[in-house]
């Protein structure tokens, strides 16, 4: 059985703790901080890892006899090389305390099997896409906006990202700037990725939860788009239980259906989180 080494900085010692069966064990190859609480980090790719872009695994630490595992969508799309992860920081979180301390060369274990709801083939065709997140809820927006397959099946992709300050939007900042330099999906995205962003706490040029700025028109006036129609629109859901819940009774109350991959439909939800 393979094992790798965890310092125990309390007890300054290093443990051996064995690998768990039937996981990946993967090398973090880089990390950055963007923010007390927010934090991204990229890891090598198993050569038989196969998944669908928009969604997640269970990642965890080598670091106990039995280790935790929580769901984390992958942010890159299926055809990179690497896996990138966005995530929070929970101070005394049973993960991310620990795993907000990564540096490259660490070793971050992984399951096997992919899973998860926000992906096209869960949709039925349209024009556009809205993409609906909150904090670390973007995740898997940002493999889907890197994908081609996205780009296939709708015409124009709108992303929605709010959060509680604004250094925390930079991330998906950084993601849509790059769109259009990408040598695999740049000349796609061309004029049809939207970046609608919005702060909850500090002052922002657009304050307020993305619910209430739908419901007011606000956010249509905004973008200078036709209301959300089932019949042109289609919607995926990912971030904090609250926004789920009421962009989910919104969606309802405007006619969308929740979609699955059995049964295509037109608005799907994201209901595995990050602690």
């Amino acid at each position: 059985m393979n094992t790798t080494s965890a310092f125990n900085t309390a007890g300054a010692r290093l443990l051996q703790f064995p690998i768990p069966a039937n996981v990946y064990a993967e090398t973090v190859v880089s990390v950055k901080h963007y923010t007390d609480r927010l934090f991204s980090f990229r890891i090598t790719r198993p050569q038989s890892l196969r998944f669908r872009s928009g969604e997640f695994v269970m990642i965890g630490l080598p670091n106990a006899e039995k280790p935790v595992f929580r769901a984390y969508s992958v942010a890159s799309p299926a055809w990179d090389e690497e896996l990138e992860f966005f995530s929070i920081k929970v101070p005394d979180g049973p993960l991310t305390s620990e795993l907000q301390k990564i540096q490259v060369g660490d070793t971050v274990i992984m399951r096997q099997k992919s899973t998860g709801t926000l992906v096209v083939d869960a949709l039925t065709p349209a024009k556009r896409l809205f993409m609906i997140s909150t904090g670390t809820g973007i995740a898997p927006f940002a493999s889907l906006l890197r994908d081609p397959d996205t780009y296939e099946k709708f015409d124009q992709l709108i992303l929605t990202h709010t959060c509680r300050d604004n250094a925390e939007l930079t991330y998906g900042q950084e993601l849509v700037a790059a769109l259009e330099s990408d040598p695999l999906i740049g000349e796609l995205t061309t004029g049809r990725v939207t970046l609608y962003n919005s702060t909850t706490r500090e002052e922002s040029a657009r304050m307020g939860r993305i619910t209430a700025l739908i419901g007011s028109g606000k956010f249509y006036a905004d973008l200078g788009i036709e209301k959300l129609n089932p019949e042109t629109d289609r919607i995926m859901i990912c971030g904090s239980m609250h926004m789920l819940k009421d962009v989910k009774e919104l969606a309802e109350s405007l006619g969308f259906q929740e979609g699955s991959l059995s049964h295509p439909a037109t608005f799907v939800v994201e209901r595995a989180f990050v602690g």
